[in-house]
């Protein structure tokens, strides 16, 4: 008779062990709503499940400064998706975070009342500071040791953080600088009303970025760096996802193929050209971009395309990963499990 096989890989004992508990996180952007239920296992962790809708929470929160009643409904029903996932997973700990819309609207609070009372989930605001920090966390096994320094950028619904960082730092990339631009692919797409493919609308978008980013270059010195081949950069978000799958020609997206891909500048150009020459109904029914980004897609390529001219490193590296992974490190750390290689043995729960 063959020894049971369900070990514990925490547990002194070999045999006849229970699973680890579960851990949740949530991470509610400004487009996107999206949970990982994931167990410790060794020196990473394994996703038991996972959820991912677009809500566009923020739409038109710039504007008016309030979140609509429409986009708080269509939330809601996905928090309460997810809230469902977490009691059916056993979950002990679980984190919820809220980004920009929520810093943004005046009305913020009365939405996480109502998150708690009709989701039954503890919904939080995080500064960018920290978002940039659980990013990072998230990332940071795909970084380059060897090279330096890093700049890791995420490009969301509401904002566009980057982080300058010491990747040789002996506690692991350590983050030396961060900028959050009010400038995300929901708020531009509204900003331009929806006029951001290429042209003169798409080249403002450029300028913008690209300017708003150089007093935080001058201050680092990192155009410096990236001048004597120091630097190395990677971009999380679905923008640049995206991209990695339309390079790869994938007939569908796969994260196991996304995730931790090099991308050169070159092709990342012949795919933003590519892109510009698609109508509005051809990117909807491109099978990598679909109905929910295809409106959204050429304004995160502005802001890819502002990033890369700033800083011509040549190559970025795609992480289809970010916030719910740096929850999960940080919650299991509570409970004494260290992560050190978080998505190795992972082929699902992408950002997608």
């Amino acid at each position: 008779m063959a020894e049971p096989t369900n070990i514990h890989p925490h547990s002194k004992s070999a045999l006849f062990t229970e699973p680890p508990g579960a851990y949740a996180a949530i991470d509610l952007g400004t487009n996107n709503c999206r949970l990982l239920v994931a167990r410790p296992y060794g020196d990473d962790f394994r996703v038991i499940d996972s959820f991912s809708r677009i809500v566009r929470l923020g739409e038109g929160v710039a504007a008016e400064g309030l979140l609509s009643e429409d986009a708080i409904l269509r939330t809601l029903g996905a928090l309460k998706v997810c809230s469902a996932k977490i009691k059916a997973s056993g979950v002990k700990r679980i984190r919820s975070v809220a980004t920009e819309a929520c810093r943004r609207a005046e009305n913020a609070t009365a939405f996480m009342m109502r998150v708690r009372e009709e989701a039954d989930i503890d919904l939080e605001t995080i500064s960018p500071q920290e978002e940039a920090a659980l990013t990072l966390a998230g990332c940071a096994p795909l970084l380059d040791r060897a090279l330096p320094f890093a700049l890791v950028f995420d490009i969301g619904g509401g904002s566009t953080e980057v982080v300058w960082i010491d990747a040789t730092h002996a506690g692991g990339p350590k983050a030396l600088d961060v900028i959050s631009l009010p400038h995300g692919v929901v708020t531009l797409t509204e900003d331009f009303g929806g006029r951001t493919n290429t042209g003169e609308s798409y080249d403002q978008i450029v300028d913008l970025i690209e300017g708003n980013l150089s007093e935080f270059d001058a201050r680092n010195g990192i155009s410096k760096a990236v001048n004597e081949g120091q630097v190395q950069m990677l971009g999380t978000s679905g923008t640049v996802t995206t991209l990695g799958a339309i390079h790869m020609r994938l007939g569908r997206y796969d994260r196991a193929r996304v995730d931790g891909l090099s991308l050169q500048f070159d092709h990342i150009g012949e795919v933003i050209s590519f892109l510009g020459t698609l109508t509005a109904d051809e990117r909807l029914q491109h099978p990598c971009i679909g109905p929910r980004r295809s409106d959204l897609i050429m304004a995160g390529c502005a802001v890819l395309d502002a990033v890369c001219r700033r800083w011509p490193v040549g190559s970025l590296i795609v992480a289809d990963r970010g916030i719910r992974e740096g929850i999960l490190m940080s919650l299991m750390a509570q409970d004494g499990i260290t992560i050190t290689r978080p998505g190795v043995n992972r082929s699902n729960g992408g950002n997608k």
